[in-house]
């Protein structure tokens, strides 16, 4: 229903109806349509955080390998969620309850993705000047900016392919990573 109508004109009796459930089934487990849309949107960052469908690399020790698998599986993730997406941003600008989800959501990644650059800088093989969150944060808002761009926006034709093989060169040249895959240098 929120990706059908969207976040303000999505009701709880359509919601109940097209569950196939009584009003007060709703309200057994949701005080308010806030609550339903926080349990959607949970469901995804958890699809887009920890994708079971990423294909893993085909070397894990590769970075360049490992960071283009993750970028893949964002954007997929992302392209598959576009309006639920487009609904959160939206419904983050309204309410302070979804901009600290938004805003617990962008930290998760950008967490994440500092611990790995700090493994690649213990590792000898990412630039050790860089501050690792703050790289991370820049990375990451990078390609979510990216994916709301091209997905909810409808900017430009660029496929999840082209796309990530992009990101992933700007990821590759902001670490100082100098060992770029022939394959993503090429796309």
């Amino acid at each position: 229903m929120f990706e059908r109508d969207g976040f303000l004109d999505a009701r709880i009796t359509d919601i109940t109806a097209q569950a196939h459930v009584a009003t007060g089934t709703f309200y057994t487990y949701f005080r308010r349509k806030e609550d339903a849309f926080a349990a959607v949107m949970e469901e995804v960052e958890e699809e887009m955080l920890h994708p079971r469908l990423m294909a893993p690399p085909a070397d894990r020790d590769d970075p360049v390998a490992v960071i283009e698998a993750a970028n893949r599986a964002y954007l997929a993730a992302y392209c598959r969620n576009a309006k639920l997406m487009g609904l959160m941003e939206q419904v983050a600008q309204i309410d302070d309850d979804f901009r600290q989800l938004r805003m617990r959501r962008a930290r998760a990644f950008a967490e994440r993705n500092a611990q790995a650059l700090e493994r690649l800088q213990q590792r000898g093989l990412a630039d050790p000047e860089l501050d690792a969150g703050l790289a991370a944060l820049a990375l990451s808002a990078m390609v979510s900016r990216v994916a709301y761009l091209r997905f909810v926006q409808g900017f430009g034709r660029a496929s999840v392919a082209s796309l990530a093989a992009t990101l992933t060169r700007l990821w590759v040249g902001a670490l100082g990573l100098h060992a770029v895959k022939p394959s993503i240098a090429r796309r």
